[in-house]
């Protein structure tokens, strides 16, 4: 009797992880967004599943982004981004995605391109709580949630949220659908991308303005938000090093202090700092900050000898000599 009652509930727990084709599930919500500013454009996704950027979110800058959920179909990603490339609006792309597609009644999916055009298919088999909203340059979608309430509250923090940059944003609507309800099964990872608008001749430079990933946590967006805020810091960072590569120290003072305010505990940030500060004269004051750093890890000592060599620290050998003390 145990065996039989096995077999006839193997094919359930098989369908529960995959469709006939064997292609992965991930029900969550996500948000597809255009910012209509500066033409980025954005996937943001939370879900009770390991590593959901690894399924759902897919974008190329100057092409447009995809989310792609519930029963995951992975090719809608790249297939989606080629129509986009090959000047098929958000709609035709999607229209031709689902066509041929046996699963399309278990899929979610939503496109975004870079004129703004948005569009969005939830199948009729989705596990409610499933549905989407559209709204202009953004479409939120979830599905297997614990209320209906999710996509109209997604599409409230977007739109009132105008005034964020588009990570904040898109952040802000993956905090409102948490907020009332969220996947019925929790949660467990997130992603926010944004690319580019327009692309460059430097696809380098293009993909990707942000690509964070949370792939096993217990609070995934709160980690999401901790990331966006190093990656800000970061931004003025890595400002700071091309300022300095350009010797324009008081910019790179400016940078590198506005980094250490936003993580005053970073050693590293506090260490550019203080050397942008010496590079400015300011070699008390810079003196002070290394000391305390050498303190937490004498292997910073050892960095500041290494720098006047390549010019990246300019002061006499008094100076230096007091800056390594």
């Amino acid at each position: 009797m145990r065996l039989f009652l096995s077999i006839l509930l193997l094919p359930v727990t098989i369908w529960a992880q995959h469709t006939r084709s064997g292609d992965p599930f991930a029900h969550t919500f996500s948000i597809v967004a255009r910012d209509e500013k500066t033409g980025d454009l954005a996937v943001g996704v939370q879900s009770h599943w390991f590593s959901v950027g690894t399924s759902v979110s897919w974008g190329e800058a100057g092409v447009g982004v995809v989310a792609t959920q519930s029963f995951t179909n992975k090719s809608f990603g790249l297939r989606g981004l080629a129509l986009l490339k090959a000047g098929k609006t958000a709609q035709q792309a999607l229209d031709e995605l689902l066509l041929t597609d046996e699963g399309r009644d278990v899929r979610q999916v939503a496109i975004a391109d870079v004129k703004g055009n948005v569009a969005v298919h939830t199948g009729k088999k989705c596990i409610d709580f499933a549905g989407h909203q559209k709204g202009t340059n953004y479409s939120v979608q979830a599905n297997m949630m614990l209320n209906n309430t999710v996509p109209a509250a997604m599409a409230a923090a977007f739109e009132k949220n105008a005034g964020l940059a588009l990570p904040e944003r898109v952040l802000s609507a993956l905090n409102a659908a948490q907020a009332v309800g969220g996947d019925i099964r929790g949660r467990q990872s997130a992603v926010l991308l944004v690319v580019k608008g327009k692309a460059t001749t430097e696809p380098w430079n293009d993909n990707h303005l942000v690509d964070l990933r949370v792939d096993d946590a217990n609070q995934p967006l709160a980690e999401l938000a901790r990331l966006l805020r190093v990656h800000r810091a970061y931004e003025h960072m890595n400002n700071g090093d091309l300022a300095t590569e350009k010797n324009d120290m008081k910019t790179a003072m400016q940078e590198y202090g506005a980094a250490m305010k936003m993580f005053p505990k970073n050693l590293e940030m506090q260490y550019w700092t203080a050397i942008a500060l010496a590079n400015t004269k300011q070699v008390s004051k810079a003196a002070g900050m290394l000391r305390a750093i050498y303190a937490q890890d004498p292997n910073w000592r050892e960095l500041t000898r290494r720098l006047p060599k390549v010019g990246l620290l300019t002061v006499s050998e008094a100076e230096l000599a007091q800056l390594i003390k």
